[in-house]
């Protein structure tokens, strides 16, 4: 059973990332950074107990447009119908009329878990160079 708290910068130095999201590990490790997440938009902590399973939210750009994200532990995988339940709860009840999302290029669950939660590929081509170390992303973005 997993529950849905506030998201808080400490919770980002318990969350054990998934293999497809280790290169942002150095990045989200920093407390500036996870400082900066947590005054950045609305953001939320899936949990299993005391182990984050999750982190996710949105950061508005301007009135009407977001960038969503989500940080995955390696032990989600049988939490994950929770977490997207939360996840299309959250998305669904949001004040934006464009929401944006980004997945690394061959990173197909992520594709998969994006088109789920009514997202659409906007890219054709990826976007590259786009993550911190170098790798291609795809632009999703889902439409109100």
């Amino acid at each position: 059973m997993i529950q849905i708290v506030a998201f808080k910068a400490a919770h980002l130095q318990w969350l054990e990332l998934q293999a497809a999201q280790a290169y942002l590990s150095s990045d989200i490790s920093k407390p500036e950074h996870a400082a900066m997440i947590e005054k950045a938009g609305e953001s939320f902590t899936a949990m299993a107990g005391d182990k984050v399973l999750a982190c996710s939210g949105t950061v508005e750009v301007w009135s009407g447009r977001a960038v969503a994200w989500a940080l995955i532990s390696k032990d989600a995988g049988r939490h994950m119908l929770g977490i997207h339940k939360a996840v299309a709860g959250y998305l669904s009840a949001a004040k934006y009329k464009r929401i944006e999302a980004w997945v690394d290029e061959d990173f197909e669950p992520g594709m998969r878990w994006l088109e789920l939660l009514g997202f659409s590929r906007e890219t054709p081509l990826p976007m590259r160079g786009f993550r911190p170390d170098g790798g291609s992303c795809f632009l999703f973005s889902q439409v109100k």
